[in-house]
């Protein structure tokens, strides 16, 4: 199988065949391209295991089972989790909704949930419709001008009340990083004044790509995030939760794979995580996402970080020079920005763009209530990833200008 590359480098391109064309694709925030690394390692698998998982005693299912499970242990060395506390899932929505069913059945009427305005639809919805099924409270705390947390608003929404607590790590349309550990912690102090479970969950889609996440640090409950935007395929995601609270939480799915001892009249959970992966799973996904994990671990998460925050700090500032072009969200970010030009409909940026094979994300981005905050209709995006580098950003600028020029002679 092909070797990764050891550092970020210009030849580094070449491990993602989709390139090739010249493509300057700034839509990772959306999905991450593959490398052929993990496109071989998806081969790989048919070719050689392709088989169900934990059902047959011979060799293939026992390969793919191996494989699988040795995935897992991958993601849970990767974030500082347990082996047993690492759920594979869809990806981070089907996370974030697994999570609002199995806690559903801890809550009263008159419980409120705290959101924030930044939240990705994935992150309101679901809790959004369980308070409408349960007589429960929405509680939405504000963000400041630059795009931050308000956190004295935030702390003043944080009562008595409050049972859960869910936030996005960092924000799909601002870029914002939200201090996790230090929300946490007054979580905690809350809950031990009020001698009451919060649970507090994190949405870390647009986190975990390019930043070291250690979910014992950051004592959240439970933590979602997905494949596809760290090089895996789509369809794989990971739903983190610490162990004692899955073993007393009802699943959301039943069926093979999930049960100890069943009749007629009922049945005996399986031990975590098994209990709360029913049926036939993305086998191929789930491997493939380790070696997606294998790839960035032998770049190095913090040569990444460090790359991206570089690359997003000289975007940023090249930006700023395009005339009437805003930026929206805070100056430290993670590697995202989104943005309007005066005079000109996000749709019309990214169709121009396209012109000139430069992808960016425009519209909404799956955050109406957020747009509404802000006061725009829609925005355009860039987001960034290992092999994007200054030479992309150029491109990116004076295809900007472009747009200025077309809608200057109109």
């Amino acid at each position: 199988m092909k070797k990764t590359n050891k550092q970020i480098n210009p030849g580094i391109k070449k491990d993602f065949p989709i390139l090739k064309s010249g493509l300057v694709y700034l839509d990772s925030a959306s999905t991450s391209q593959k490398s052929s690394f993990v496109i071989e390692g998806i081969k790989d698998f048919y070719e050689t295991m392709n088989a169900n998982t934990h059902r047959g005693i011979y060799d293939l299912s026992e390969n793919a089972s191996h494989a699988f499970e040795k995935s897992r242990e991958k993601v849970a060395k990767f974030i500082n989790a347990n082996y047993e506390e690492i759920i594979f899932t869809r990806g981070c929505t089907e996370g974030l909704n697994i999570v609002a069913n199995l806690l559903s059945e801890t809550l009263q009427k008159g419980d409120e949930i705290l959101i924030s305005e930044m939240e990705h639809h994935s992150n309101l919805i679901p809790w959004q419709q369980m308070c409408k099924m349960r007589n429960l409270k929405l509680v939405v705390a504000k963000i400041d001008k630059n795009g931050n947390l308000d956190m004295a608003d935030f702390k003043r929404k944080l009562n008595n009340k409050t049972k859960i607590v869910s936030l996005s790590h960092s924000s799909n349309v601002l870029g914002t990083i939200n201090p996790i550990k230090e929300i946490s912690k007054i979580i905690r102090t809350n809950e031990s004044k009020n001698k009451s479970k919060i649970y507090f969950v994190v949405d870390g889609a647009q986190f975990v790509a390019h930043t070291k996440l250690d979910v014992k640090k950051i004592d959240a409950d439970f933590y979602s995030f997905s494949g596809h935007k760290m090089f895996a395929p789509t369809g794989i995601g990971i739903l983190y939760g610490k162990a004692h609270l899955l073993q007393k939480l009802r699943p959301l799915y039943y069926g093979g794979g999930m049960i100890n001892e069943v009749s007629f009249n009922d049945f005996t959970f399986a031990e975590i995580p098994s209990k709360f992966e029913a049926g036939t799973q993305n086998i191929s996904g789930a491997i493939a996402l380790g070696y997606a994990i294998d790839y960035m671990n032998e770049i190095g998460i913090n040569n990444i970080q460090k790359y991206l925050q570089n690359l997003t700090d000289y975007a940023f500032k090249e930006l700023n020079k395009i005339k009437g072009l805003k930026i929206y969200g805070p100056k430290k970010r993670c590697p995202l920005i989104s943005f309007t030009i005066e005079g000109v409909h996000s749709h019309d940026i990214a169709e121009i763009l396209n012109r000139d094979k430069i992808a960016v994300r425009a519209g909404h981005h799956c955050c109406m209530p957020l747009m509404k905050v802000l006061n725009v209709d829609s925005l355009t995006r860039v987001s960034f990833h290992i092999y994007n580098d200054k030479k992309d950003v150029d491109r990116l600028i004076e295809g900007l200008r472009k747009v200025n020029k077309v809608f200057e002679q109109k």
